[in-house]
Order: C-alpha cells, then sequence, then structure tokens
C-alpha cells in the first residue's frame, strides 16, 4: 500500500510531544513490512534542511485562503530512510515554537490546505491517508466537501493521540474558512460540539483510532471523552485502539551510548554502573536506597502533584529512598517540587529542564519509575523504563494500564499500578513495590520480565496495516 502520513512534528526532525516519536517510528517500521509509506509536515523553523538532505522540488503551490492565494513550496528528503515532504511557508511555520502561536488554528488548517494543493504534483498517489491529531484533521473535512479533488475517494484513518487537545474554534472562523457547517445533523450531534479540528477529524474520517485499546474505551465515556463522547458513541463502530510501540534500535541499553555502561536482560551488572552514576548527577552519594525516578512533563495531566504528595508522604514516615525528577512544565508543579527539595535536600533531586541524554541515564539507573498520570492515551515513559530495567509504578489508565500488568495481581506483572489519581493512592502502590524490591529475586524477576517484553513496533504496524484494509473497505461502501 501506498501511505501518505500527515502530521505537524516528526523526530529527529522537530519534536514537542509523542506524536514526533510516532511519527518517526511507524511509518519505518510500514516500509520494513513493504509498503510504501511517506510523511508530509510543516518546515518548522528549527528543521535542519541541509543536515538531511532536504532540497525544493516543488517550488510553487498555489494554496487558496480567504486572504486569497498564497504560495507554499515542498521540499523533499529520507531522514532516517524515510521519505518526508516539508511544505515551506515562512510566515506560517518558521515560528519560535511548533506549537502555542496566536494563530495556530490558521497556520494548521493553511498546513492542511497546503497538503491538499501539494498532493496532486508529487508525483504519487496514495491508497490512504493517514491524518494525526487535530492539527490535520481539516484534510479530512475539505475533502469531505470536494468531490472533485484528486483524494477524495482515497480511504482516511485518523488517529487520536491526545483526545483532550480539540483544536476548538469558534463560528466565525467556520464560516470564514469554509468548513463544513451542516453535518450536525446527521451526525446527531449539536453545531457547537462540531467546532473543533477534533470533532471533524472524528466526523469525517473512515476509520479512527487511538493509540492503546484502553483509551479506546475510556474516551466513550464523560470522564475522559473531552465533551466529544457524544461524537466517538456514533462513531464506536469505527473506533480501534492501537498500543503504540518504542523504537528498539533507539532505545536498547545493550548498545546505549549515552549510559555510561551498557546492559541487557540476561547480565544487569552494567546498571550498577548507570545507578552509581545517576546518583552522582544528582550531588547524592551512593547508596543502596531505592531510586524512584521521572522524566515527564509537568502537566497536570501527568500528575506532578500526585507524585509529590505520595514521595512527601513516604518520607515524611522515615522511608528511604531517593527521588530524582526531569522535566519542565507549569510554574505551580516547580513550586511544589522546590518545596519537597528544600525539605529534603538530601533525598531528593530535581533537573528542571529538558536533557534527552540525563533521560536516558534516569532511565537506566532508577530502580522505580513513576508515572501517575490522571489520564494517558498511550505513554511511552512507561515502556522505555521497562526496556531499561527501571520497575514502572503508573495509574490504571489508557496504555499504562494495558502495558504495566500489576505484580501483585498476576505472575506475568512488570510494574505495580494504583486506581485514585491521589497521593495517598500512589503511596500504597510505591509500598508494595519497596516491598518486592526487597526481596531480590523476585524483583530481579520482575525487571527481566519488563526488559523481554515485546513493546516494538513490528506488532504494533500489522495493526495499523488491518485498519488500512478496514478504511478502504469502509471507503468502497462509502462510495
Amino acid at each position: 500500500m501506498k501511505i501518505l502520513f500527515v502530521t505537524v512534528e516528526m523526530a529527529p526532525l522537530v519534536k514537542v510531544g509523542g506524536l514526533a516519536d510516532v511519527a518517526g517510528s511507524l511509518p519505518r517500521a510500514l516500509i520494513a513490512l513493504g509498503h510504501d509509506v511517506r510523511v508530509i509536515m510543516p518546515m518548522h523553523e528549527d528543521i535542519d534542511t541541509a543536515r538531511y538532505g532536504f532540497r525544493a522540488t516543488v517550488p510553487e503551490v498555489t494554496v487558496g485562503t480567504p486572504r486569497g492565494p498564497e504560495q507554499a513550496a515542498v521540499w523533499e528528503g529520507q531522514p532516517g530512510g524515510i521519505p518526508v515532504y516539508l511544505i515551506q511557508q515562512s510566515d506560517m511555520f518558521e515560528r519560535p515554537q511548533v506549537y502555542g502561536e496566536p494563530d495556530d488554528h490558521q497556520r494548521w488548517l493553511f498546513f492542511c490546505d497546503a497538503v491538499l494543493a501539494a498532493a496532486p504534483r508529487l508525483g504519487w498517489q496514495p491508497d490512504i491517508l493517514h491524518l494525526n491529531d487535530w492539527h490535520a484533521a481539516f484534510v479530512a473535512a475539505r475533502l469531505h466537501t470536494d468531490a472533485g479533488h484528486p483524494l477524495a475517494r482515497t480511504p482516511v484513518v485518523y488517529t487520536i493521540h491526545n483526545l483532550a487537545l480539540k483544536g476548538e474554534f469558534d463560528e466565525p472562523f467556520a464560516v470564514v474558512n469554509d468548513l463544513p457547517a451542516g453535518d450536525h445533523a446527521a451526525a446527531g450531534v449539536s453545531a457547537e460540539l462540531l467546532r473543533s479540528g477534533m470533532a471533524l477529524g472524528i466526523l469525517h474520517s473512515d476509520v479512527l483510532n487511538t493509540v492503546s485499546p484502553t483509551y479506546a474505551r475510556e474516551i466513550l465515556t464523560p470522564e475522559f471523552g473531552a465533551g466529544l463522547e457524544p461524537l466517538l458513541q456514533r462513531r464506536q463502530h469505527d473506533l480501534y485502539g492501537v498500543l503504540n510501540g518504542i523504537d528498539y534500535e533507539e532505545y536498547n541499553p545493550a548498545t546505549d551510548t549515552r549510559l555510561p555502561a551498557t546492559f541487557h536482560a540476561g547480565d544487569l551488572s552494567g546498571r550498577k554502573t548507570v545507578r552509581a552514576a545517576l546518583l552522582a548527577s544528582a550531588g547524592m552519594d551512593p547508596t543502596e536506597a531505592p531510586i524512584l525516578g521521572v522524566v515527564n512533563r509537568l502537566f497536570w495531566q501527568k500528575g506532578a502533584d500526585i507524585a509529590v504528595d505520595a514521595v512527601q508522604e513516604l518520607l515524611a514516615e522515615g522511608a528511604d529512598l531517593r527521588f530524582i525528577l526531569l522535566g519542565t512544565g507549569d510554574v505551580p508543579y516547580h513550586e511544589q517540587l522546590e518545596s519537597l527539595a528544600n525539605r529534603y535536600p538530601q533525598r531528593v533531586a530535581l533537573f528542571l529542564r529538558f536533557d534527552p541524554d540525563l533521560a536516558q541515564v534516569i532511565y537506566g539507573g532508577s530502580d522505580l519509575f513513576l508515572m501517575p498520570s490522571r489520564y494517558e492515551p498511550c505513554g511511552l515513559g512507561q515502556m522505555i523504563a521497562m526496556r531499561y530495567g527501571a520497575v514502572p509504578v503508573v495509574r490504571r489508565t489508557g496504555g499504562l494500564s494495558d502495558t504495566v500488568p500489576d505484580a501483585d495481581a498476576t505472575s506475568e506483572g512488570r510494574g505495580f499500578c494504583f486506581e485514585a489519581p491521589e497521593g495517598t493512592a500512589l503511596a500504597g502502590a510505591l509500598r508494595r513495590a519497596l516491598a518486592a524490591y526487597r526481596q531480590k529475586e523476585r524483583w530481579l524477576a520482575i525487571q527481566q520480565r519488563g526488559m523481554r517484553a515485546d513493546l516494538s513496533w513490528t506488532e504494533t504496524a500489522g495493526h495499523y496495516v488491518n485498519l488500512y484494509l478496514a478504511a478502504q473497505d469502509r471507503a468502497a461502501r462509502r462510495a
């Protein structure tokens, strides 16, 4: 199959979140299965086009906008062996940051219009359009109203990476930009419900999926549906959950040059060196006390405050542990963490920054890895942690539930889970984990099960092929 993968970020070109990891790994896994996969994305300011051998191949593409026609260009390259098209338009995409600009809605709508304007000039016609999150969803909305476009009958798969980020807009934006306005009656929902990129993607794509089976079920409920559950419930027969994977070449403790020593599931001796280096980086003395690691963005979703409450509870009880965190985010969480570090300076170390090299040392040197997310569509941190021998302690939600069976509930357990999004609940799971840590043979078995689990993209890519086939079947019936 020929698959056009539409995204606004892709590792290693530019990365903000997990979408970039997916865009940098899934196409490669599909290519390995024999499919012709090409990625199309904006040419962001930070992309080093010379480093990856990009060159301009379509110097002028006319894109219609409410302001009149505007010009864009298409560049081509093959970073990591994946064919990539970059849409160049300096006013829209050469910005200091990928997200968070005041005109983001206009930028991503322009990107989608540019994709459709450029597609007939690429000399390559896809069999499948694979759209990712609300930024790419306008492609599906445009094709719904443009039956004459060369891609109008192309099956569309729409992947929801985080439903809560909906890309909401108001009625004037919809009117000015000629977005579908009369579809709500047929969809059985209110017009207001369709005023987001996410809603348009859900409504106008042939097949939908989220990035874990549990999250696919969760978003049908008011708790996780972000107000879109009525629409999702109407499309639930076309909704699937496909678990993300991780790149086993990039995340391999046996070959990772970012670690001070390497190791594998059959010989964890090198992990002691990594552990010692982590403690030294944190300014902590050598110790056998368990190390609790965190590598995460510090936002409400990720539960940084839950981690602070739990660690504080255990330290107040006199638990001998070390807590090391790497991440940045909202100021209130920085302040909570700094207060904890000031209270326990010998046991808490904070790195409030972005540092991918240190992240690998935390994965490879921590004994426990905390992910107390309030919701988690999939999560990659817990999978990387297990690959590196750190035992995850996670909230039972979304992809965390799908990837981390509880070691106290099953002989195949790879971590420890808790239910309520509260510090007390996490503290309870940590107590169980610390008890297991003191049982060295059992602990080693838990580590090795996590390290040997197959959470690569190989199986996941096969599931996406099935989604593409399902989309083709539905599009045939639609025609």
